[in-house]
């Protein structure tokens, strides 16, 4: 075959397989013989060797799955990917109904959608080319594992329109693969994976694309990232249109015009849900409206205008060996069930957590008793009740201790809690649990640095604070059980790696109450320094519209022990960042902004800025922007076409910028 005849031989097969692979995995319907299909992506693989320049990204032959990874690099996602709020009875969808309502107005429609139970993913394309997937992580950041997602064959690698977006879904191992998986694991005398959401996390987390290549994943769509130039303004539209570029999207949604008819939905399918192919966990209700949801907002965690609703949790019966206690990083003592190991939802539990001592009075929590268990949300463990009838008279009953269990300090329940707590500042318990919290992922992400090395440099006195971490060197480490020459080279590169991070990761880290991971990042930054963030008041806090009272306070009271001042000096002397290194604006350090200290909302379609590039700089001028018009609002941003928050906006008499004002504004500060 000359060069001119195989190029266009090259061009038919790949076009033929990519139809084929569609209507296989997308449509379900077949129209060719698996034999047929083996037999054409065979010829083609040789004539992409023979004439390599043929050979494109989007090539059938691409999924088959690359040379092996060294690691997986981070991808910050550009809008974040948010967790939702949990519903888990009738009264919690009325009462999540009334709130969307009570915000904006009785024409409301959803849009439920079966909650797959799987690995979130986002998959990103530019004209047309699938060029990068990768995992939810933190739903900031998440981990590049394009290469994994190119071996399953529902995700087109082409689109059938150049359209350059980012959308999500949840990537799947069906029933089927995951019972052949297990079976083959089981063969070759390996430990089976627990459930079908297990196997395809760890699937997509091989860093040899050729395994997840044989494990048979699949994926449903579920929304759109970035709009870009789809046009959606519905969710029930977004996903119509994902259907029409290719991607496959789960059949079984259903729009709601009541939260009647949500119910209903929702019912059937906690009765069918086993009939499916593929696990579900529950159930996904919408505000179908695009522009609705942009007026309801999102929390620093969550939507207000999504619910997931989790299906009743398997309850089995088990025995309660013996109580045990731990301390937290705060102090607070924690009783925890130890059971004989029982099967739930796919994985065996040994311990479950029963909270505090006034849960264990109100259920008769006995060591000895029989207790039903539960996974609250099929996650978390949970002593639902004690079986009375069963008990035989030796079972024993629990007090807890008035002394703390690490440090032998007098616990103390303070006003409003129901938790004792321990308040000794150098409870070994307390100091150990903090140091692990610090360094890991979500806080400085110390790789190497895990639970069992921590307490071992605690226990030799090595570490004490977290600015001690810092201070180690290659005679501390070597000396550990179990820490090589290799091994503690690596754990000091990461050390040192880790002083790099932006001060988000510091402020998660230092373990400041009632400050998680999004919060940490939304105070960075608006502060960009933890200097200045020392600096901050009370009301300065409140500002930010994501901070509320108790967490305001207790980031002023932090900062105010001098021993917290000690620990930020011995950290910036060690070389520790201590700025907001996150995309910003490159401007001058005069805070004359006329947005500083403003709260923003943009509304309608903005023509020279995407809508992240706008809420980015506006909060690198010291601005913060919110989802909904309210009394608070000091500016709002109207692109074309705005709608029913700018006639808001005018009624309360909120100042009204154009996307050129917001540009003006933007130019006078950049550098």
């Amino acid at each position: 075959m000359d060069r001119s005849n195989a190029e266009s031989r090259v061009k038919e097969l790949q076009e033929l397989l990519s139809r084929y692979n569609y209507e296989y995995h997308v449509l379900d319907k077949p129209s060719v013989p698996d034999v047929e299909y083996d037999k054409l992506l065979h010829e083609l693989k040789q004539l992409e060797e023979e004439y390599p320049e043929f050979l494109t990204p989007d090539s059938p032959t691409q999924r088959i799955g690359g040379s092996v990874l060294e690691q997986f690099s981070k991808v910050n996602h550009k809008t974040p990917m948010l967790s939702l709020g949990n519903a888990f009875n009738e009264q919690d969808l009325r009462d999540f109904d009334k709130r969307v309502r009570k915000a904006v107005g009785d024409k409301i429609s959803y849009i439920c959608e079966l909650k797959i139970d799987g690995l979130a993913v986002s998959l990103r394309y530019e004209k047309g080319l699938f060029v990068q997937g990768a995992t939810r992580g933190d739903g900031s950041v998440g981990e590049d594992i394009t290469a994994n997602l190119k071996t399953i064959r529902s995700i087109p690698l082409r689109l059938n329109k150049p359209f350059s977006l980012e959308v999500r879904g949840e990537a799947f191992m069906p029933r089927s693969s995951f019972l052949q998986l297990n079976k083959e694991k089981e063969e070759r005398e390996e430990l089976p994976f627990a459930n079908p959401r297990n196997a395809a996390a760890g699937s997509l987390r091989q860093l040899d694309p050729r395994i997840a290549s044989s494990r048979n994943l699949d994926l449903f769509l579920y929304g759109i990232g970035e709009l870009g130039e789809t046009g959606a303004e519905t969710q029930s539209g977004g996903l119509d249109l994902l259907s029409e570029l290719g991607f496959k999207t789960n059949k079984e949604r259903r729009k709601c015009e009541s939260i009647e008819e949500v119910l209903q939905y929702v019912e059937e399918w906690t009765e069918k849900r086993a009939e499916l192919e593929y696990d579900i966990d529950g159930i996904v209700i919408k505000v179908d409206s695009l522009s609705q949801q942009e007026e309801l907002g999102t929390t620093v965690k969550s939507p207000r205008w999504a619910i997931a609703f989790k299906f009743p949790a398997e309850e089995v019966v088990t025995v309660i060996r013996d109580i045990e206690l731990s301390v937290g990083r705060t102090g607070v003592v924690t009783p925890t069930a130890l059971l004989e190991p029982v099967l739930v939802a796919g994985t065996t539990v040994q311990r479950a957590s029963l909270h505090n001592e006034d849960l264990i009075r109100e259920k008769d929590i006995r060591i000895g008793d029989h207790v039903v268990v539960k996974k609250a949300g099929d996650i978390i463990p949970e002593v639902v009740r004690a079986i009375t009838e069963r008990r035989t008279g030796e079972e024993k009953e629990f007090s807890m201790p008035t002394h703390c269990p690490a440090c032998e300090s007098e616990l103390e329940r303070l006003e409003g809690e129901v938790a004792l707590r321990c308040i000794n500042p150098k409870c070994p318990a307390q100091i150990q649990e903090g140091l692990i919290h610090f360094v890991s992922r979500n806080a400085m992400n110390i790789d190497g640095l895990g639970e069992k090395v921590v307490a071992q440099l605690y226990r030799e006195s090595l570490i004490e604070d977290v600015a001690d971490i810092y201070r180690l060197t290659m005679e501390d480490l070597i000396g550990l059980e179990r820490m090589g020459d290799k091994s503690a080279c690596n754990l000091l590169k990461a050390i040192e790696a880790s002083k790099k991070n932006s001060l988000e990761k510091l402020l998660f880290g230092l373990g400041i109450r009632h400050v998680g991971a999004k919060a940490a990042k939304t105070i960075a930054q608006q502060f960009e320094t933890i200097e200045a963030l020392m600096e901050a008041s009370e009301e300065n806090l409140l500002q930010i519209n994501e901070i509320g009272d108790k967490m305001a306070s207790s980031i002023v009271t932090y900062f105010s022990h001098e021993e917290v001042q000690e620990l930020i000096a011995e950290l910036k002397e060690a070389g520790v960042n201590l700025t907001y290194t996150g995309p910003k604006l490159q401007r001058a350090e005069r805070m004359d902004s006329a947005l500083s200290g403003k709260t923003v909302v943009l509304t309608g379609k903005l023509v020279q800025l995407t809508r992240n590039e706008a809420k980015e700089k506006i909060e690198m001028l010291g601005g913060n922007v919110t989802g909904s018009v309210s009394k608070k609002t000091d500016v709002l941003v109207a692109g074309e076409d705005a709608g029913s928050k700018l006639s808001k906006a005018q009624d309360l008499g909120i100042t009204i910028w154009d996307e050129n004002q917001l540009l003006e504004e933007i130019n006078v500060q950049e550098v």
